[in-house]
């Protein structure tokens, strides 16, 4: 599984060779969660885009302009909803476009909800995947 996107006229290609990783906070893991299934959400829906985000940290391939005291990257951003730390649905899936947060919490359907972060490196392509829990 791939996910393809161009950004000022360059393509990239996420899959499992260019990523870092995928890194969860407190190192607590999602059942059921996957790179392939990270790849999968992300081409099911065509409104993807990444955008321009500054880190202080320079990727390894060492090719990044220093911009101030920062490197540029390619990020983006999604949810992902839990229950009892199993992956249960995404906010980018057809799935959840006639639902919300609410619903499914209310319905008891889901527990916690955490942001997927994709932060591409604009040079060399490689990335990495962070997921933070989140309060809504």
């Amino acid at each position: 599984m791939e996910y393809k996107f161009t950004y000022n006229s360059k393509e990239y290609t996420l899959n499992s060779k260019n990523c870092e990783g995928i890194f969860f906070e407190n190192d607590e893991e999602i059942k059921g969660l996957s790179l392939e299934t990270i790849l999968e959400a992300l081409n099911s829906n065509e409104e993807v885009s990444f955008s321009k985000e500054y880190y202080a940290g320079k990727c390894t391939c060492d090719l990044q302009e220093k911009i101030e005291k920062y490197y540029c990257y390619l990020e983006y951003h999604f949810y992902i909803y839990t229950k009892e730390q199993e992956y249960v649905i995404n906010t980018i899936c057809k799935e959840y476009e006639d639902t919300s947060f609410n619903k499914l919490f209310r319905a008891g359907k889901i527990d916690k909800s955490h942001i997927v972060n994709i932060t591409v490196c604009p040079e060399c392509g490689t990335y990495s995947i962070e997921i933070e829990d989140c309060e809504v």
